[in-house]
């Protein structure tokens, strides 16, 4: 199994648990979905039946997107503003560390992570934004985002800031 961690703050973002696909040779995007959990639910990786999900909720259940729950992801807020100057700076630390461990690669990420901020500033307000576990501001802010049926989460990580490691 291999485990994506972020750069710069070390947290665990997600793992290949999830399918996931190399969009624009800059950006990993990981298909979520929701799920229900509950104090004291062990999963034992059985899909719940409708039924079992409303009688869970009902419960006292609460319903998760199981990326954010299972890396305990932390949900953030920003404007378009202060993302933008957020983006800068991070793009700013990943670009010092790409041009110390794979200056090849840097040339790519500014013209690739350049026009990809461009696709989500475009598509600013269909994002919600989720930093690691330790809610670091300097670290990575992954995107969560919905397919067209307006249900199916799916998530956003920079490609050039994620360590893989195997576990």
């Amino acid at each position: 199994m291999k485990l994506y961690t972020d750069k710069v703050s070390g947290d665990e973002m997600f793992s290949d648990g999830f399918d996931f696909k190399d969009i624009d040779d800059v950006v990993y995007e990981v298909d979520a979905a929701n799920i229900v959990v509950q104090e004291g639910d062990v999963d034992i990786g059985a899909n719940p039946s409708a039924e079992e999900q409303q009688e869970a909720l009902e419960n006292g259940g609460q319903q998760v997107i199981n990326i954010v729950h299972s890396f305990r992801l932390q949900s953030t807020t920003f404007d378009k503003k202060s993302y933008l100057t957020y983006l800068k700076g991070y793009m700013k630390a990943i670009k010092a560390k790409l041009q110390a461990e794979n200056p090849e690669r840097v040339e790519v990420f500014e013209k690739k992570a350049a026009e990809f901020a461009k696709k989500i500033v475009g598509n600013f307000k269909d994002y919600d934004f989720y930093t690691g576990e330790s809610g670091d501001p300097e670290g990575m802010v992954a995107l969560l985002n919905y397919r067209e049926d307006g249900v199916t989460p799916y998530l956003i990580f920079w490609k050039d800031g994620v360590k893989e490691q195997k576990i």
